[in-house]
């Protein structure tokens, strides 16, 4: 059942508005009045990445009224692959920027507060003061952690998303929802003794069109929300596999009283198995061992890195074979004997030795990839 809305309407909308927004306005169970509750509205977003540049230009598109984009970050060449709302141009500049500059051609009417500042538990309650709504599309756990505290104290409405590599979730928490409604909250998705900091976009990637696909199904739940139509995620955790073109739901339900989960628990996200699981753990090496293992077993040295990075540099003797080429094709890797495979940072290197180590391989990685190796060339 759809919420209460969020906000009053304002009186009436400018004639250019209405005119800009007039697909809105003729949506069945729509209209005027939730078009002028966009407009009433204030959005804080959360990080001007990969989620919060694609719910920026969906939300001043929408005609909200006030959106507080908070980001410390300047656009960097690498961001382009996903978020979607930087330029080739805009590279080293503040990404907050890049915010104003694109709502302000979308909509006249959004007023777009730009806050170039780190939001830490220090300044999170003072930041989102003031928001009907916040959209998290921050990139580590422990930010995400200090909204949602933030989001619980104000006993706002919290849209939260998550993307890695090809899976995402989506979901909405909210302390204080309307009666009728069950309180859920971060810690009931991840208890904060499980709640681990995921490896980053840099070390494992990410889709960049998946993010787009997220960061849109926020802003429509926030719209949702503040127009008080249709069914929020509140209480249900939307999945997202983009590999497999699936999305599924889960029920997410409070925590007892006494802090013991009672009820079902959103698990996380799917991930793609290896061909097989292996049965022991892949061993970790040292430079210093791998190169060992090459010199003494004939060890043979894969590197699963894309032909940008191995551009720079690479380790002697290594066979060359991208991570999806090889994953595609296993059995490109001509080898006898143990096969070390060697990333960036160890987390592409995990998977390979996971598929090698299914097809009877003796695989091991390199431990922390080329990032950790020092002092050995």
């Amino acid at each position: 059942m759809p919420l209460p809305p969020l906000v009053a309407p304002v009186a009436a909308l400018a004639d250019d508005e209405r005119a800009r927004t007039l697909r809105h306005t003729v949506l069945r169970g729509f209209g005027d009045e939730s078009q002028r509750r966009l407009a009433a509205a204030h959005v804080a977003i959360v990080g001007a990445g990969g989620l919060g540049s694609p719910a920026v230009l969906a939300l001043a598109a929408a005609g909200i009224g006030t959106l507080t984009v908070i980001d410390d970050d300047d656009v960097d060449l690498a961001n382009l692959q996903r978020q979607v709302l930087h330029r080739l141009s805009d590279v080293g500049s503040p990404k907050v920027d890049s915010a104003v500059r694109a709502a302000a051609e979308l909509s006249p009417h959004t007023r777009v507060r730009a806050v170039r500042e780190r939001l830490d538990a220090g300044n999170a309650d003072t930041l989102l003061q003031g928001a009907d709504l916040v959209l998290d599309g921050s990139d580590t756990f422990a930010t995400r952690a200090v909204v949602a505290a933030a989001c619980e104290r104000l006993g706002v409405p919290l849209v939260w998303g998550v993307v890695q590599e090809f899976h995402a979730q989506i979901t909405v928490f909210w302390s204080r929802p309307p009666q009728g409604r069950d309180p859920v909250v971060l810690a009931d998705l991840h208890p904060p003794e499980q709640a681990g900091e995921a490896p980053s976009c840099a070390a494992v990637g990410v889709l960049g069109a998946l993010t787009m696909q997220v960061g849109s199904i926020m802003a429509a739940e926030a719209v949702k929300l503040i127009a008080g139509v249709g069914e929020p995620l509140l209480g249900r955790v939307l999945l997202v596999d983009a590999l497999q073109g699936r999305t599924t739901e889960v029920p997410l339900h409070p925590a007892s009283v006494d802090g013991d989960v009672d009820r079902p628990v959103a698990p996380p996200p799917p991930t793609a198995p290896p061909a097989a699981a292996p049965p022991q753990p892949i061993p970790h090496v040292t430079a210093a061992e791998m190169l060992a293992a090459h010199a003494d077993e004939g060890a043979t040295l894969l590197d699963v890195r894309e032909p940008w990075e191995t551009d720079a540099g690479v380790v002697r003797d290594s066979v060359l074979i991208p991570l999806g080429a090889f994953l595609a094709d296993p059995a490109a890797l001509e080898a006898e004997g143990p096969v070390v495979v060697i990333c960036a940072h160890g987390i592409r290197a995990q998977q390979a030795a996971e598929v090698l180590h299914a097809r009877g391989v003796d695989a091991r990685v390199l431990d922390g990839g080329l990032a950790a190796w020092t002092g050995t060339r």
